[in-house]
């Protein structure tokens, strides 16, 4: 592995994971502007607050599918780099430097990244996620558990290599749902389809 190649992968990563599809596609649809509403955050969940569901389905998958072609495309370009390239992703979402570092919260581009990484991990990811969040109604907590079970899930199946970029990534979601979790621990985190 090269620094040149290093580099590159990271950049790749960087630069697709920061695309901001929620803040693109509600501009476009004139549904506002998502620093203004809600968390201010760029991600699904924060566009479903705009009460346009077909755009938050959209941002989601969008939002998914950069976390599977940068793993596709570091994978094709520096093998052994996938997973580097994935975490730059994560922090790409999060931290956009168009945006002025205000990003989403990094759980959709990481359920892709992880997708890209190992169909079995993706899967998991997305069971834990919609099972959370089917018995709590809460979408940061699907989003958190999902994000933790990941390098776990991935150490278990034996992708040790992935495993500890995949726990950057989780430290990364955690650390962008600092505010829900002080909310989850007050009892003040607001269920899907509430107000507040």
């Amino acid at each position: 592995m090269s620094l040149t190649s290093l580099i590159a992968a990271i950049l790749l990563g960087y630069i697709l994971g920061s695309i901001p599809f929620g803040v693109i596609l509600t501009r476009a649809a004139g549904a506002g502007d998502l620093h203004s509403i809600g968390s201010g955050g760029t991600g699904a969940t924060n566009v479903l607050r705009t009460g346009r569901k077909g755009l938050a389905a959209a941002t989601l998958l969008l939002d998914l599918m950069k976390g599977v072609a940068v793993v596709a495309l570091a994978r094709a370009f520096w093998p052994g780099l996938e997973a580097i390239a994935g975490l730059a992703a994560v922090v790409g979402h999060c931290y956009p430097i168009w945006l002025r570092f205000r990003g989403g919260k990094g759980v959709a581009t990481l359920m892709g990244v992880a997708l890209g990484l190992s169909w079995q991990v993706g899967l998991a990811f997305a069971l834990v996620w919609i099972g959370v969040l089917a018995i709590t109604r809460i979408s940061s907590a699907g989003g958190m558990s999902a994000a933790i079970a990941a390098p776990i899930v991935a150490q278990l199946l034996g992708y040790q290599l992935y495993a500890p970029a995949l726990a950057a990534m989780a430290l990364v979601v955690l650390w962008r749902h600092r505010d829900n979790i002080r909310r989850l621990l007050t009892g003040k985190e607001p269920r899907i389809g509430q107000k507040g």
